[in-house]
């Protein structure tokens, strides 16, 4: 180990814990130092499968492990509170995946907390670090098409899923909007910022989670935003941007594209490959380098996804299921930003 070396813990051992580790220890300056599960034999299984030292049976030893610079949270996001609150209280930086939280609340009581132990604290938005989508987003901001008139973006999982699946399971913050929808939304407020208007519109399944989800997004500059997220159709994942002199395309796998199509009006298209020295298109490595980086240089958050970026997308997806009427067990009226006020819909 180096003065460089980043420690990592890895809290919670699932699917994304896992393609996540498997970027992480490809890295020559991280080191994976700890996984902790509620379970022993899941944690031990996880260490095993990763060669990593220490395995945990409950995350309060994991947060307390002071060789541990920074902890990856993967659990479902109806826990994202409670670990990321318990590191961070503990002294450790911590990445958390998307969405960050249930709601804006609880979002706001991490960002509270992790300004109050000078931690650093990112979501875990890969999308927002990948190299391609950095490159879209300074064309945009270098008015490569105009002013911006709207931003299209879609993400859909054709299923079907049974109602014991957790993307059906209200108790685990089951739905299309939290789980896939955060991308879309994610992806037109890179662009454009927090909307100052949301309506939307949804289906809800038996157990009240929306099975798939459409919102227009409004800004005072006069640009439109449509998304839309199901979990009863598989979509195309494409997104688009259009302004005022031009328009870029990405014709699938907007959060993690292998291209995207630049039309100027007057010239020729131009089309922007990812680079192969950057890895797989499915790789999270980006968003660890730049974790290490902003932890090596001290920052409390990191420029790429700040932390008032990630609260004003919760306050979207919040305003949004207001509109569609999905509440959360443990969730009151009031606890979201148009206090739970939402439009009849059918349910599915």
């Amino acid at each position: 180990m180096t003065v460089d070396t980043v420690r990592w813990g890895i809290l919670a051992t699932g699917g994304i814990a896992a393609a996540f580790t498997a970027d992480l220890v490809d890295l020559p300056d991280a080191e994976v130092v700890a996984v902790a599960s509620r379970s022993q034999e899941s944690a031990q299984a996880f260490a095993e499968r990763f060669g990593i030292a220490r395995a945990y049976g409950d995350w309060n030893a994991l947060a307390r492990d002071e060789d541990i610079d920074v902890v990856y949270v993967a659990t479902p996001h109806t826990a994202h509170r409670a670990a990321a609150g318990l590191c961070l209280a503990a002294g450790r930086h911590v990445l958390c995946e998307k969405p960050f939280t249930l709601n804006l609340r609880e979002a706001e009581e991490l960002v509270a907390l992790a300004r109050e132990h000078g931690r650093f604290l990112m979501e875990a938005m890969w999308m927002y670090c990948n190299p391609l989508v950095r490159r879209l987003k300074a064309l945009v901001d270098d008015g490569a098409i105009g002013e911006v008139r709207s931003v299209q973006a879609d993400f859909g999982l054709a299923g079907p899923f049974p109602p014991s699946h957790r993307l059906r399971n209200p108790e685990l913050g089951g739905g299309a909007l939290l789980d896939l929808g955060v991308y879309p939304v994610s992806f037109a407020q890179l662009l454009l910022g927090e909307p100052s208007d949301i309506a939307a519109r949804a289906v809800l399944s038996e157990e009240g989670v929306d099975l798939q989800t459409a919102a227009v997004l409004s800004w005072e500059s006069g640009a439109l935003g449509s998304v839309h997220c199901s979990i009863v159709g598989g979509t195309a994942t494409a997104a688009s941007v259009t302004g005022s002199r031009g328009r870029i395309d990405i014709p699938h796998g907007f959060f993690f594209p292998e291209g995207f199509v630049l039309h100027r009006d007057g010239r020729d298209a131009e089309e922007f490959t990812a680079d192969p020295a950057d890895g797989p298109r499915n790789s999270m490595r980006h968003e660890a380098l730049e974790v290490m980086r902003a932890v090596r240089a001290g920052e409390t958050e990191s420029p790429l996804v700040p932390l008032d970026g990630t609260l004003a997308v919760m306050r979207t997806l919040d305003a949004i299921r207001d509109r569609v009427g999905v509440r959360y067990p443990g969730e009151t009226p009031g606890e979201t930003p148009d206090g739970g006020r939402a439009a009849e819909l059918t349910p599915a």
